[in-house]
């Protein structure tokens, strides 16, 4: 068996409104409600809703054998509600055919799993608990932390909770001479099944595919499916994960990207021996060839592939820090707003923006953030984290009372 997985990661933050020093104590709406439904809208239209349109067809022109999986977050699902519920009913037909998976993952897209095993477990159970009230009592099987972030701890962690496979990144100073293109396991839990990006396949659909300067630009599925069948036999399994944001947002309609993507799944099936497979199929059908060693953190993030695009600086280190300094007072408040906001706090989004980093990295963390740079976005989300303490300290002091 010879199989490709898609993967799509589908995540909108709540960003943050301008929150000044004057405003501490006073205003207790964070968030940018005008700008997050105007960029919503706007990616609904440019991709959520034509793409799901086009996939939708595929699945039912190909009769099932087309198939996909997404990783869609708790506060991009309460976007889609509050601000496009067109978009949550064309994720919802996709999954009524039975040919779409959905999996589990943290809640509000949070780095939490690096700070706290309690508030890792709380996260995944409340997103787990929205995509049941969503789809129709769905229960995922399969987990991808926050950016592809895992180590063999935290696939420690996630085997705990119940699921048979996580997804990660297939970082070349993990893997060494090794493929991304087998199932492995965690280290430490051999039961959690680990599958791994094919990055260079991956990343010529989500970054290079417009790119004219690329000297195998224009991507056409006839040169990916030669690639493709290039790969040796023995390797059974091609994990293309990318944003889903990808089509019609990051690469436009006008790049040919949904051409692509319309005309890939015949392509495959008339010129290769490759199937398609969701990732718990991958996992179900495909053994393992041994344990992945993965001792520190890594992600899909950056030249890297580790935590730097979110944590290392001293303003993220700083947000993040003083951020789960405050974990056991909310966990003492019964207050809903409170831990509301707790959660939306956690989003990694917050401390991507406030990543320093330069050239074609910091290219990208500058088209991803709206504030002016880096030290703008650390003083709004000081000024929101110093009210939040101070309304926590007010709950407490009434709780006493």
């Amino acid at each position: 068996m010879r199989t490709i997985c898609f993967y799509f990661q589908v995540h909108q933050p709540y960003r943050l409104k301008p929150y000044r020093f004057f405003d501490i104590g006073e205003d207790h709406d964070y968030y940018d409600s005008f700008g997050n439904k105007n960029i919503m809208r706007k990616v609904a239209e440019k991709c959520y809703l034509p793409m799901n349109a086009l996939l939708l067809e595929l699945i039912e022109q190909h009769q099932g054998k087309f198939k996909v999986c997404f990783s869609i977050s708790g506060t991009a699902l309460d976007q889609f509600e509050q601000y496009a519920p067109d978009v949550l009913e064309s994720f919802q037909k996709l999954v009524e055919t039975g040919h779409v998976e959905l999996l589990n993952e943290t809640y509000t897209h949070a780095l939490c799993a690096l700070k706290s095993k309690e508030e890792f477990h709380d996260m995944v159970k409340k997103h787990q608990k929205r995509i049941k009230e969503l789809f129709d009592g769905y229960t995922p099987t399969v987990f991808r932390n926050t950016e592809l972030i895992y180590s063999d701890t935290i696939g420690e962690m996630v085997a705990e909770l119940g699921y048979k496979a996580i997804l990660t990144e297939g970082a070349k100073h993990i893997l060494g001479w090794k493929s991304p293109n087998y199932v492995y396991v965690n280290a430490i839990e051999p039961k959690l099944k680990v599958l791994l990006k094919n990055f260079r396949l991956s990343d010529d659909i989500a970054f290079r595919f417009s790119e004219r300067s690329w000297a195998d630009w224009p991507l056409t599925t006839e040169k990916f499916v030669d690639w493709i069948n290039q790969i040796p036999p023995e390797e059974e399994v091609i994990n293309l994960f990318m944003d889903y944001e990808t089509f019609g947002e990051h690469q436009w309609a006008e790049s040919g990207i949904f051409d692509f993507m319309r005309h890939l799944p015949e392509a495959v099936m008339k010129y290769s021996n490759y199937t398609f497979s969701t990732p718990s199929e991958v996992a179900e059908n495909i053994p393992p060839v041994g344990k992945i060693h993965v001792p520190t953190p890594i992600s899909w993030a950056d030249e890297e592939r580790d935590l730097t695009a979110w944590l290392g600086n001293d303003l993220q280190d700083e947000a993040f820090d003083r951020l789960y300094e405050l974990e056991e007072l909310v966990n003492a408040s019964d207050d809903p707003d409170i831990h509301r906001d707790w959660k939306y706090l956690q989003t990694s989004d917050h401390f991507y923006y406030m990543c320093t980093k330069f050239f074609a990295d910091g290219d990208i963390h500058t088209y991803f953030s709206p504030y002016e740079n880096p030290y703008e976005a650390f003083i709004n989300y000081m000024n929101v984290l110093s009210d939040f303490m101070l309304r926590l300290k007010n709950v407490k002091v009434e709780s006493k009372s």
